[in-house]
């Protein structure tokens, strides 16, 4: 992969890691400036006083609670929802009839804004852990739909032609020709996927929730403490980045192949 127009390989592992950093700086030092000159409630909190606080939550155990529950919930809610969208998205991508079955309805879903089926949610599911789930496969799981489409779409048809004269059934050829071809693109949609169920979980967490991320930022948010806020806000943002980058450094290992082969 190029390290990008003017920069050497060896100059751009060096500097883009810098120009990351400068970027997160920059952000810190409005926040920065920001908080020395707060608003007559206090808001913002300083940085300090933000990591303070979520330093204090997990010395007292609650952070670790918090993000135990909402790690579970999305696990669970993501898995349903990719075991359901990888086969209809594959159906809908590679057939004509699935595409016209499923393609435009979800398209049509996939506008309608999550936050619209809290209320609906509650009536379906009461105030259990099913309640969360839902919400975070509906954010998710309609566009994960689309996107898995759209990487089948991108398999040669060559390869599909191949083991149609091999004699393959289309279910076999789904199975066994666009599913492994497709497997890089898929894997990164689904580790993008994955990011918007952490952004669903606060609105999850908004009902009734014993522990959880959103929870709390909720908890704050009704006692004024800011610096819980923007504290576990950062948590939120740390962990997602570091899922994020996780998983794609084990997708370079899994797909290695693909790399070798570009």
């Amino acid at each position: 992969m190029s390290a990008g127009p003017g920069l050497s390989p060896r100059s751009g592992r060096i500097r883009l890691p810098l120009i990351t950093l400068a970027s997160f700086g920059v952000v810190l030092a409005l926040w920065l400036w920001w908080s020395a000159h707060p608003t007559s409630n206090g808001f913002p909190p300083t940085p300090g006083r933000s990591v303070g606080r979520v330093l204090w939550e997990a010395r007292r155990g609650q952070l670790w609670a918090d993000l135990g529950a909402s790690t579970s919930r999305i696990l669970i809610g993501f898995v349903i929802s990719a075991v359901m969208a990888l086969p209809l998205g594959l159906v809908a991508g590679r057939t004509k009839v699935g595409q016209a079955a499923i393609v435009p309805f979800t398209e049509f879903v996939r506008y309608m804004p999550v936050t619209a089926f809290l209320a609906f949610s509650i009536i379906l599911f009461g105030l259990d852990e099913g309640q969360k789930w839902f919400l975070i496969w509906m954010g998710t799981f309609w566009q994960l739909v689309l996107m898995v489409a759209d990487d089948a779409k991108r398999v040669p048809n060559e390869l599909v032609d191949a083991g149609r004269t091999m004699g393959l059934s289309d279910a076999a050829i789904l199975r066994r020709i666009v599913l492994r071809a497709a497997a890089p693109k898929l894997w990164d949609s689904h580790r993008l996927a994955l990011g918007w169920a952490w952004t669903w979980v606060v609105l999850a967490e908004q009902v009734n929730p014993k522990h959880g991320l959103g929870y709390a930022i909720d908890l704050g948010r009704k006692f004024n403490a800011y610096d819980k806020i923007l504290g576990y806000l950062l948590v939120l943002g740390v962990v997602g980045l570091v899922t994020d980058q996780v998983l794609r450094m084990l997708g370079r290992r899994l797909f290695q192949h693909e790399q070798l082969a570009r």
